[in-house]
């Protein structure tokens, strides 16, 4: 009876790879776990993102439907769109910059973002709404606040002329912004994220306190609020951050 060979496998084989992995550069493995460590943030956001659409989507069951001219849905298109800048931004510095605080608060931003990113495109896809409207960005702020809704401050009581439809959004970088971030390192990278991030924050401030003036549905009232409340306090913990790398 003819017996089957065992699968091939040379010592002098095993002792060749071995000599190849040991002789492997040690920037490669760095750069490999680099990599490896952004495809892990990479997954994890979409899970997050993910997760977060459906939140969104069940959030809205109990609420009236809102228009598509409404301010609950520019606020969602619009939000969504300074959110996702904010979890790229985010990215690009964790990528340039080895100080755990910053890599961080990194982290924290682009989570928080895509999550809120994902509720919104959940709130207008259970409304039945394109997540592409027919009116230019910003229209919905350049419409006057409604009585009994919950603005925060006078930013959402301002002269609705004070924005343009189609105009940028608040705080948004700049594409010459986001390369020029591309291209620092260090403590140049982390400065410029820091500078453009209190912008990007104030931004997203002005724009929750002006759905909060326009919105009585509470689910969009949640959000708005919490957005208000947790970038205003990282507007403060930037700020420190920011002054002590000046």
């Amino acid at each position: 009876m003819t017996e089957l060979a065992d699968p091939v496998s040379p010592v002098g084989a095993d002792h060749e790879a071995a000599g190849e992995l040991a002789a492997a550069p040690v920037p490669a493995r760095r750069r490999g776990g680099r990599a490896a460590v952004i495809a892990v943030a990479s997954v994890a956001l979409i899970v997050v993102a993910v997760v977060a659409f459906s939140i969104g989507r069940l959030s809205t069951l109990a609420e009236p439907t809102p228009s598509s001219t409404s301010a609950e849905a520019g606020f969602a298109r619009d939000m969504q769109v300074h959110h996702l800048q904010g979890v790229e931004l985010a990215m690009i510095v964790r990528d340039a910059t080895d100080d755990p605080e910053v890599r961080l608060l990194g982290y924290d931003i682009a989570t928080t973002q895509a999550q809120q990113a994902g509720q919104m495109y959940g709130w207008l896809a259970e409304w039945g709404l394109s997540q592409a409207g027919s009116e230019p960005s910003m229209t919905w702020m350049t419409r006057p606040a409604i009585d009994g809704a919950a603005g925060h401050d006078d930013h959402a009581t301002a002269d609705p002329g004070a924005h343009v439809p189609g105009a940028p959004m608040p705080g948004l970088a700049t594409p010459a912004q986001v390369e020029e971030l591309r291209g620092l390192t260090g403590v140049e990278a982390e400065r410029r994220f820091l500078e453009l991030m209190i912008a990007h924050h104030r931004g997203a401030v002005e724009m929750a306190d002006a759905v909060l003036a326009r919105s009585s549905n509470d689910v969009v009232v949640a959000l708005a609020q919490s957005i208000v409340d947790s970038q205003t306090s990282e507007i403060d913990l930037m700020t420190g951050m920011l002054a002590e790398r000046s």
